[in-house]
């Protein structure tokens, strides 16, 4: 009974240490303010490769008007998954100017890709649903987008 015991300890131990660089990622991201017509917006920002590579990973939820903004060095048709990332979320591409150039719903756990339907500087992650039930539709323009940070 000691072993079974001292064995599940060291799994937990085990599982703590793979997940506290995750944690201290994501508790290391910027924070700035986006505005999506008339809804502000509170977004980590993922401008560096391993923010970027963690998103929003293992977390149970997020708050409304909350999200995450991944700022990409280069011009491309950036795709998004869902391994690891426990809640649906809804994913808006930018261009330079911060117009969504497309919106894309994307399931919990999967590992289907969610590409941009252009080349896209940004990419905004919000809760599922969040842009359709504001009325945030591709052309429109995600505000404050200039004062994100330089991505690394």
């Amino acid at each position: 009974m000691n072993a079974m015991r001292k064995i599940r300890q060291g799994a937990v131990l085990l599982v703590a240490a793979c997940l506290a660089p995750l944690a201290v990622a994501q508790s290391a991201m910027p924070r700035m303010e986006l505005t999506a017509g008339f809804y502000r917006i509170e977004a980590e920002v993922a401008a560096a490769p391993e923010t970027r590579m963690t998103g929003l990973m293992r977390r149970n939820s997020m708050a409304e008007n909350h999200g995450m903004l991944f700022v990409f060095p280069t011009r491309e048709r950036h795709c998004m998954w869902m391994q690891n990332t426990w809640i649906p979320l809804s994913v808006a591409f930018l261009d330079d100017s911060g117009a969504i150039i497309n919106i894309r719903d994307m399931a919990p756990q999967t590992e289907t890709s969610h590409c941009a339907d252009a080349p896209a500087r940004f990419a905004l992650e919000m809760n599922q649903s969040w842009f359709a039930r504001k009325g945030i539709r591709p052309g429109m323009k995600i505000g404050n987008i200039d004062k994100a940070p330089p991505p690394q």
